[in-house]
C-alpha cells in the first residue's frame, strides 16, 4: 500500500486492530454520497484482509482437509427481517442443490435477531445456524477459520455486508472448497468484490454490466434474484373507484436520502394532482412521516389518501389486497427486489433516472417499456395520462419479464449449472447524466445538514458494530 493512510490499515502485528480500521474505514466511505454509484470494490483492501486471514491461518496451523466433502456454508454478517439481503440467501439456500448447509453469522456488524432468522430460515431442509462468539475481531477470525476447518465445506458462499473485513478475511484459497461471492452490495465499495479467485454472482443486470465493464471482475456470472409467484395481479379492473392508487415499498434509507427531488415533497403533491391514494410500506422516521402530513395539509389533501405500513409480510399480497394501479419506484436509491416483486405481481411500475448514475435508481432491473422519469413534471405528465388501457398493457409487460429471469426454477436452474443462467438483459436505452443537476446535488450534500446527518450515521453504524461484538 503505497498511500500512508492505506498503509496504515494493514499492520501485520496487530491483526485484529488492522480488521477493525479496515471495517472503520469502509464505514466512513460508506457514508459519503460522493461514493455511491461510484465506488464498488478494491483490489488493496481486499488483499489486506486476505494477508491477515492468510497469515492467521498459518499461526493455527490449520492444513487443508484431506476431503473437503462436507455441506454448504454461508458466511454472512447480520441478517434481519425485512430486506432483500436475508431473502436472497434464504432463496439461494432453498433453490440451489439439496445439500446440508451451515450458516455462519459473524455479527460484526451489528447484531442478528436470532428469533427473526429462525423465521426466516424455517422450512429450508438441513440448514444449521451457527454464531461466532462474541469478542474481538481477531477472535471472531480465529473461530471462522476453525469452523471452515471442522466443516471442512466442499462450497463456501460470502454474503458479507460491505465492511465485514473478518468475513473477507475468514476465506482462503488452497482450503478444498469453492467460493461463490454473492454481490448483494452493489450501489458502493464492498469488501471482497476483487476476490479474484473465487465465482462472482451478480444478481442484478446493472451489477453485472457494471463489475464486468467498469469494476474488471473477470469471469462474473449472472444469478438473477428470485421470488417465489403469488399470482397475477386478481380481476377487476383497474382504478376500481375511479382513482389512481399508488404505492412505494422502501425504508427510510432509500428514501429519506440527500436529492435533488426529496420523496416526502413529490407524494403529497402527486396525490394532489392525481385526487387518488398511496401506500408506503416500509419503515420512514417520525420526521418524514410529519414533513408528509403537513404537505398534504398545505395542499388540501385528505390525510387519508396517504397510508402508512411500516412493515409487511409479503410486499406482493399487500400490492394485491390494495388493489394498487401503479408502483412509484423508490427514489433516489432504488429496491431492486421489491421491484421484481412488482414485476411478479402484475403491476405497473415508472422508475426513476438519477441524475448522477443509472446504478442507483434501479432503472435497469425493471421491464423493458417501463415508464422513467427524472425531473417531477416528467413524473406528473406520466401520472395524467394513466387509464386503464395503459395499466393493462404495463402489466402484462411487467408480469412477463418476471417470468423471464425471476421464477424459482430459473434460478434453480442457474444454480445447478451455472450454463442454464440467463444472459444479462441489456441496460435501458436513454439514460444520460444530468450536469445541473448534478451541480445541485453537489451543493445539497455540502450542507451542514448533510454533512451532521452523515456524521449522526456514521456514529450509528459504530454503535452497531459494537454491540455486536459484545
Amino acid at each position: 500500500m503505497a498511500d500512508p493512510q492505506l498503509a496504515r490499515l494493514h499492520d501485520p502485528s496487530d491483526p485484529g486492530a488492522s480488521l477493525a480500521r479496515l471495517q472503520r474505514f469502509v464505514d466512513a466511505l460508506f457514508c459519503e454520497p460522493a461514493t455511491v454509484g461510484r465506488l464498488f470494490g478494491d483490489a488493496t483492501l481486499d488483499a489486506a484482509c486476505q494477508a491477515i486471514g492468510r497469515d492467521r491461518l498459518r499461526a493455527l496451523g490449520l492444513q487443508p482437509p484431506a476431503q473437503a466433502a462436507g455441506p454448504v456454508v454461508y458466511i454472512a454478517s447480520k441478517l434481519q427481517a425485512s430486506g432483500g439481503h436475508s431473502a436472497a440467501l434464504a432463496d439461494t439456500i432453498r433453490l440451489g442443490p439439496r445439500r446440508p448447509s451451515v450458516v455462519l453469522l459473524t455479527d460484526t456488524c451489528g447484531r442478528t435477531d436470532r428469533a427473526e432468522v429462525a423465521q426466516r430460515l424455517a422450512g429450508l431442509p438441513d440448514v444449521q445456524v451457527a454464531y461466532v462468539p462474541p469478542g474481538g475481531h481477531l477472535a471472531k477470525l480465529d473461530w471462522l477459520l476453525r469452523e471452515l476447518h471442522r466443516l471442512a465445506p466442499s462450497d463456501v458462499w460470502l454474503f458479507n455486508h460491505h465492511q465485514d473485513s473478518v468475513a473477507v478475511a475468514a476465506v482462503q484459497p488452497g482450503q478444498g472448497y469453492r467460493l461463490h461471492y454473492y454481490h448483494h452490495g452493489d450501489d458502493r465499495l464492498c469488501l471482497g468484490v476483487r476476490l479474484d479467485w473465487g465465482t462472482h454472482h451478480d444478481p442484478l443486470p446493472f451489477c453485472a454490466h457494471n463489475c464486468r465493464e467498469q469494476v474488471g471482475v473477470r469471469g462474473n456470472r449472472y444469478l438473477p434474484l428470485a421470488v417465489s409467484d403469488l399470482g397475477m395481479r386478481p380481476p377487476g379492473g383497474w382504478m376500481r373507484d375511479g382513482r389512481l392508487t399508488t404505492c412505494t415499498a422502501a425504508g427510510f434509507n432509500k428514501v429519506e436520502v440527500d436529492y435533488v427531488l426529496q420523496y416526502v415533497d413529490v407524494v403529497p403533491r402527486l396525490l394532489a394532482a392525481t385526487g387518488g391514494r398511496h401506500l408506503h410500506i416500509g419503515q420512514l422516521t417520525p420526521v418524514a412521516l410529519r414533513n408528509i402530513h403537513t404537505h398534504l395539509r398545505r395542499l388540501g389533501v385528505a390525510q387519508d389518501a396517504f397510508t402508512y405500513i411500516p412493515r409487511v409480510p409479503s410486499v406482493w399480497r399487500t400490492l394485491h389486497e390494495h388493489g394498487v394501479d401503479l408502483y412509484l419506484a423508490s427514489f433516489p436509491y432504488g429496491a431492486g427486489r421489491t421491484l421484481i416483486e412488482v414485476m411478479g405481481a402484475g403491476v405497473p411500475a415508472v422508475v426513476h433516472r438519477h441524475c448522477t448514475t443509472r446504478l442507483i435508481g434501479g432503472l435497469d432491473g425493471a421491464y423493458d417499456g417501463v415508464p422513467t422519469w427524472r425531473e417531477e413534471r416528467e413524473l406528473q405528465a406520466i401520472v395524467g395520462s394513466v387509464d386503464a388501457a395503459f395499466l393493462h398493457a404495463q402489466s402484462r409487460l411487467a408480469r412477463a419479464w418476471y417470468e423471464r429471469y425471476h421464477r424459482d426454477a430459473v434460478v434453480a436452474a442457474a444454480l445447478a449449472d451455472p450454463d442454464h443462467a440467463p444472459e444479462v438483459p441489456a441496460l435501458k436505452p436513454g439514460w444520460t447524466p444530468d450536469p445541473l443537476l448534478q451541480a445541485l446535488q453537489a451543493l445539497r450534500e455540502a450542507t451542514f445538514a448533510s454533512l451532521l446527518k452523515r456524521r449522526v450515521y456514521r456514529l450509528l453504524r459504530t454503535a452497531k458494530a459494537w454491540w455486536g461484538r459484545r
